[in-house]
């Protein structure tokens, strides 16, 4: 599962970063290219801008913080995979699509010191977005599906639950009649 995991993750770094490129080359900072719409509606557009901060552009400037943040996140769940302790299918999806969208990002950040975003949703107030930023949103969703259904403790609590309501034990009564 790690080398699925690994292979998964790099090659949506390499989407990522392709399709970033894609955009630098081909789109002006700020210039916007309107791809869905209905009537006077803008639905869906590709821009280019650029985000020296987090969404919202949260953190806009701390770009140190915003690198070492995404190393240790990847750092950790690399170590919790090569341990073994990331076996799911499931789980190791989601976490690839962490390692994917936290790498992707932290290559814009060492590289220019801020994000490139192009995904633009114009019906909602919501900032313009990546590959990475899809990836990270995706896979944390993933985790917390995978930690709240999945997990063995969690199953364990079920299992548990279920028997303390229905009455039943692992001990068999015998009756004699």
């Amino acid at each position: 599962m790690v080398l699925i995991t690994l292979a998964l993750a790099a090659f949506l770094i390499i989407l990522d970063q392709v399709t970033k490129l894609l955009i630098v080359k081909n789109f002006d900072i700020g210039e916007i290219k309107e791809i869905i719409s209905i009537g006077s509606q803008k639905i869906f557009s590709i821009t280019h801008v650029r985000n020296s901060g987090a969404a919202w552009s949260i953190m806009e400037g701390k770009t140190i913080i915003l690198i070492i943040f995404p190393i240790i996140i990847v750092g950790i769940i690399l170590f919790l995979l090569f341990k073994g302790k990331i076996t799911g299918k499931l789980e190791c999806i989601s976490y690839s699509l962490i390692i994917a969208g936290g790498i992707g990002n932290l290559i814009d950040r060492i590289r220019l010191n801020e994000v490139i975003d192009f995904i633009k949703w114009e019906v909602f107030s919501f900032p313009v977005f990546n590959v990475a930023d899809i990836c990270i949103v995706v896979g944390a969703i993933l985790a917390c599906v995978c930690y709240i259904f999945f997990s063995e403790d969690n199953i364990k609590d079920k299992k548990e639950a279920v028997t303390a309501v229905s009455g039943n034990s692992d001990k068999t009564e015998s009756t004699d009649e």
